[in-house]
C-alpha cells in the first residue's frame, strides 16, 4: 500500500504571531532566571564576606577578653560607666 504523501500546510498569520510570542515569553524568563541567579551569587558572595567578618570579629573579641582577662582577672564590666567589678574569689 502506498504511504500517502501530506501536504504542507502554512501557519495563519495569527498562529504564527501567538507562536512568536510565545517563544519571547520563553526567552524572557530565561533571561529573569539568568538574572535571577546572578543576584544569587551575589547575595551568596556577600553572605560569605559577612561571615568572614563575623568570624573575624569574634577572633578579636576573645583576644581582648583574654587581655582582659590576663590584667583585670575575672569579673564583670559595666558597659555603661566602664566600672570593672572582679570576682569575689580572686
Amino acid at each position: 500500500m502506498p504511504e500517502k504523501v501530506k501536504q504542507e500546510t502554512k501557519f495563519t498569520e495569527e498562529e504564527i504571531k501567538q507562536l512568536q510570542q510565545i517563544q519571547q515569553s520563553y526567552v524572557a524568563i530565561q533571561a529573569q532566571f539568568g538574572q535571577l541567579k546572578m543576584n544569587q551569587i551575589r547575595i551568596d558572595n556577600q553572605e560569605d564576606n559577612l561571615c568572614d567578618s563575623l568570624i573575624s570579629l569574634q577572633d578579636e573579641e576573645k583576644k581582648f577578653l583574654d587581655g582582659i582577662t590576663k590584667k583585670y582577672g575575672q569579673g564583670s564590666l559595666n558597659p555603661e560607666t566602664g566600672v570593672f567589678t572582679p570576682n569575689k574569689s580572686e
